[in-house]
């Protein structure tokens, strides 16, 4: 049996959770600017499914520091996607920092996971209702 037999979660599925203060605020964030609906919900959490995954909204007194991604999709063409949420009245963050800096919201990323088979990627963030970071990536073959 390999190591990745025997290691629970390396076969179990990864979910993201998003903490949310006011969870009506997100249930319309997420369906009027990403268009994106629940596909189950039980108090205090909407729980979404894009492509083979999931993520969760939930009720939370905290809230998110939004210092760093906390969810990312991968699009085939991220142009069209920011065009699209962007349209949609979803706000692009703006990033200057020495070696990074994004360009009408897109940053061109050097490198990428080799197994993905990219040598880049170009990444746009935007936060959502609730403050919480969330990232579009395109690799870039």
């Amino acid at each position: 049996m390999s190591a990745q037999e025997r290691n629970m979660l390396a076969r179990g599925r990864v979910a993201t959770r998003l903490p949310a203060q006011d969870l009506e605020r997100a249930r319309r964030f997420y369906a009027e600017q990403l268009g994106l609906e629940p596909v189950d919900e039980r108090p205090g959490g909407l729980l979404y499914r894009c492509g083979a995954t999931e993520f969760a909204v939930y009720t939370s007194t905290g809230a998110s520091s939004g210092t760093f991604t906390q969810m990312g999709w991968e699009v085939e063409d991220v142009e069209t996607a920011v065009s699209e949420l962007r349209r949609r009245g979803v706000v692009f963050e703006e990033v200057d920092v020495p070696g990074f800096r994004t360009r009408d919201g897109i940053a061109e990323i050097d490198g990428n996971y080799p197994s993905k088979g990219a040598r880049g990627e170009r990444a746009a963030w935007f936060r959502d209702s609730e403050g919480n970071l969330l990232g579009i990536g395109e690799p870039v073959v």
